[in-house]
């Protein structure tokens, strides 16, 4: 008689009976930490000097994560989230918990991370760049999807951890005007016969406008056109779409693209603005992007005519504000596209002292024609960071770097190839660009010594 095999239960998957667990810590990602027959519990929603009730989901080795069941002995620092989504939107994982303590906690992740990761200790801690904790977010894509039981079209969010999309009404850390946009939207999309067929919704505002451009998958009729066309006219907004080419058309006029101010312009030789193409990367956080780039040029003090290198460079955020202040800017960005864009920028500026390259910054960059001695290096990479950059630092010499990170982790990888090339840290201050998550961004300043 055959014998088959029947897998028994995964138990590490399985709910364990409910704990009473108390939390010491949050780590990096802003889960609560307890301990637990020897073991570490991550607990999302669970805050420092709170006694909560969990069901551990899921037991590893070392660790384990848990579902927060009810808050016993509540932190100082918890308060109730205003977005009525919080709870299912996958967005905002910290609003529960006071922005001045989001901020200390933040300090101290990156400090922590800085001092047992890259040896970095010393320095001073430069004060956070901080902004408004709600309505900051200048640029959010929602989702969309079709059920084609009801026949409607749902837009909003991600729930966490899922490809579910959450409807929501408003959506408290982004710009007003745009927050309120999204109900009349996604009454509009329900309109559209095509509705079966769209994509995403990005909405942007921009110092010359609103701006929405919406994922197509195929051609809109005239009908959809004219209901589009209609709804530009009322709510003075521009609209453009995107087809499966990536290519963009405005609707009911030209294209328009977005711009964004990267200086104050109180006076008008002064102002310095970017342009870009929706779809490429911009700073989300307009108020903290300006503080940003002002915090880099203080720091960098680019002087008339330094060299200065701006490794991924994007459009320009930074290279534009350089060659302003008189310095000779090199661009070097990965994207072909930001590349083109960047140099449109610079014209549209009337910077000629910049110069932008496209290329790979994870490969050889020994025969580049911008390789070379510089002054100044300003480093402003993705997550992954900047670590292969950073080989050809004996190459470059340059005796300041300013490294813009969001990513802490990747940067204390990199604070340890500059500690070892004879640099020494001299900044390092918190950039809150996402308030309300715990996504942490740092900016680090670190001069040569040998």
């Amino acid at each position: 008689m055959a014998q088959f095999f029947k897998a028994k239960p995964n138990s590490s998957k399985q709910l364990s009976a409910k704990l009473s667990l108390s939390v010491n810590q949050l780590d990096h990602l802003g889960a609560g930490i307890a301990q637990h027959q020897g073991k570490v519990v991550f607990i999302p929603g669970a805050l420092p000097d709170e006694t909560v009730t969990v069901q551990l989901t899921e037991q590893k080795k070392n660790y384990a994560r848990a579902k927060l069941i009810k808050v016993d002995t509540p932190s100082s620092e918890r308060v109730e989230p205003e977005c009525p989504h919080y709870h299912t939107c996958g967005g905002c994982d910290l609003q529960h918990m006071s922005l001045s303590g989001q901020r200390e906690h933040k300090e101290a992740a990156l400090l922590d991370i800085m001092a047992k990761f890259a040896g970095a200790e010393g320095g001073a801690l430069s004060p956070a760049l901080t902004g408004e904790g709600w309505h900051y977010r200048r640029r959010a894509r929602l989702a969309t999807l079709f059920d084609k039981n009801t026949k409607h079209l749902s837009l909003g969010f991600r729930a966490a951890s899922s490809s579910n999309v959450v409807p929501i009404s408003q959506c408290l850390v982004l710009a007003k005007p745009l927050s309120n946009l999204i109900v009349p939207f996604a009454k509009l999309l329900n309109q559209l016969s095509a509705k079966a067929s769209l994509g995403h919704l990005e909405l942007i505002a921009a110092d010359n406008g609103h701006f929405a451009v919406l994922r197509i998958t195929k051609a809109l009729n005239d009908k959809d056109l004219a209901k589009l066309s209609a709804f530009v006219e009322q709510h003075q907004i521009h609209i453009c779409l995107q087809d499966n080419e990536g290519q963009f058309q405005g609707v009911g006029a030209e294209l328009v693209l977005p711009v964004y101010q990267l200086l104050d312009d109180k006076v008008e030789s002064d102002a310095v603005s970017l342009s870009f193409t929706p779809g490429n990367f911009v700073q989300v956080n307009g108020q903290i992007n300006k503080a940003m780039v002002a915090q880099a040029m203080d720091w960098l003090a680019p002087a008339p005519d330094e060299r200065i290198l701006d490794l991924f460079c994007g459009m320009g955020n930074f290279s534009l504000p350089l060659a302003k202040m008189g310095a000779d800017v090199i661009g070097v960005e990965g994207v072909a596209e930001m590349v083109t864009q960047a140099r449109v920028n610079a014209k549209a500026n009337n910077l000629d002292k910049l110069t932008f390259y496209h290329g790979d910054l994870s490969a050889d960059l020994s025969l580049e024609p911008w390789m070379g001695k510089i002054d100044k290096l300003l480093l402003d990479p993705a997550r992954a960071g900047a670590f292969e950059s950073l080989q050809w630092l004996k190459k470059m010499k340059p005796r300041k770097v300013v490294y813009v990170s969001c990513n802490p982790a990747s940067l204390a990888r990199d604070s340890a190839v500059l500690l070892e090339r004879g640099y020494r840290l001299q900044q390092l201050g918190l950039i809150d660009m996402f308030p309300q998550t715990h996504h942490i961004e740092a900016m680090a300043l670190f001069e040569l010594t040998k």
